[in-house]
């Protein structure tokens, strides 16, 4: 059994309080950047180069996947996407403890809802979400050479689906086509239009 002093509790509640006063948690942060689409829609990859520019740039941000922190199979579906936001509250209050005020997030957002609890998890001076757009075929195939394993079918048809609760959300403030370019381009042309950067 661990048992913890008063000052120990005393320290942990002002580390607590420290996260939650910067950024990301509890506070208001400069930006956030969301990479939304379909599956096959290139969020993950564009969202890494993005990274890759701006760290080149001397640019402090942070760049979450955020499917990735909900990748497991629970006793209860209904705790997956409930799991999933709580792990990035606590990945996102240890970034802005570290002085990270630009954040950039890859999910497809398909309602209103969703996006609003990103809103509130990473509260930003300046919220942008982007949509990647490319045709059904071309991720339908991105999707077929990924998912090699025995859910391959399931996701190669959920290009569509997706993409259909995509359309009628319009959640995006702006769209960029990740097809036939080079993902670097790609991954530019998003952090401009989103203000990040100016070249």
């Amino acid at each position: 059994m661990v048992s913890l002093t008063v000052g120990s509790h005393s320290r942990e509640r002002r580390k607590h309080e420290k996260i939650k006063d910067r950024g990301a948690v509890g506070g208001l942060t400069e930006s956030l950047l969301i990479i939304t689409g379909t599956m096959g829609a290139g969020k993950t990859a564009v969202l890494g180069e993005a990274s890759d520019i701006l760290a080149q740039r001397q640019i402090v941000h942070a760049a979450i996947d955020l499917d990735a922190l909900g990748l497991a199979h629970l006793p209860s579906a209904a705790f997956s996407d409930s799991v999933m936001y709580d792990n990035l509250r606590s990945i996102c209050g240890n970034f802005a403890a570290l002085g990270v005020r630009r954040f950039l997030l890859a999910r497809a957002i398909e309602d209103e809802a969703q996006l609003k609890l990103c809103r509130e998890i990473i509260p930003a001076a300046n919220t942008v979400v982007c949509r990647l757009v490319a045709s059904i075929e071309a991720m339908k195939r991105r999707v077929r050479m990924r998912e090699l394993g025995i859910s391959q079918r399931e996701y190669v048809a959920r290009v569509a689906q997706l993409n259909a609760i995509l359309d009628r959300a319009r959640l995006e403030d702006f769209a960029v086509r990740n097809e036939d370019r080079p993902l670097t381009e790609v991954a530019i042309d998003v952090l401009v239009q989103a203000g990040w950067i100016s070249t």
